[in-house]
C-alpha cells in the first residue's frame, strides 16, 4: 500500500455493490407483485366464466366449478355467488416469499339485449401487505 492511498476506492466499490443489491431486490419485489396481481386477475376472470357457464345448474355446481378453476391455478377462492345469471367471484393469491397477498374479483354472465343496460364490469385488484 502506498502511503498516500487512503482506501477510498474500496469504500466506494462496497457502496456501489450495496446499492446494486438494493435495486435488484426492489426490482424483484415489484416483479413479484405484478405477477401475483396478474395471476389473481386472470384466475378471477376464468373462475367467473366457469361459474357463469354452470349457472343453469345452480349455485352449488357453479361455485364448485369456480373453486376447481381457482385450485388448479393455486389461488384461493374467497367468495362465489350468483346474482341472477351473473357469477361474482373473488380470489386471493399469495406473493412469493410471503410478501403479502393480492385479491381480485370478477363478474361474468350473459350479454344484455340492450347495450345501454351494460354497467362497468372492470376487474378489481387489491394488494394487502
Amino acid at each position: 500500500m502506498r502511503p498516500d492511498d487512503s482506501g477510498a476506492a474500496t469504500v466506494w466499490a462496497v457502496a456501489a455493490i450495496a446499492a446494486m443489491v438494493v435495486i435488484a431486490g426492489a426490482v424483484f419485489s415489484f416483479g413479484s407483485v405484478v405477477l401475483a396481481r396478474q395471476r389473481a386477475a386472470n384466475t378471477a376472470d376464468l373462475a367467473a366464466l366457469a361459474a357463469a357457464g354452470q349457472t343453469d345448474r345452480g349455485s352449488e355446481v357453479a361455485c364448485a366449478r369456480a373453486r376447481s378453476v381457482a385450485d388448479g391455478m393455486a389461488v384461493r377462492l374467497l367468495s362465489c355467488r350468483l346474482r341472477q345469471w351473473d357469477a361474482l367471484v373473488e380470489v386471493e393469491a399469495g406473493m412469493p416469499g410471503g410478501l403479502g397477498v393480492v385479491s381480485a374479483h370478477a363478474r361474468a354472465g350473459p350479454v344484455p339485449a340492450n347495450p345501454s343496460d351494460v354497467q362497468s364490469r372492470a376487474v378489481g385488484v387489491t394488494t394487502r401487505w
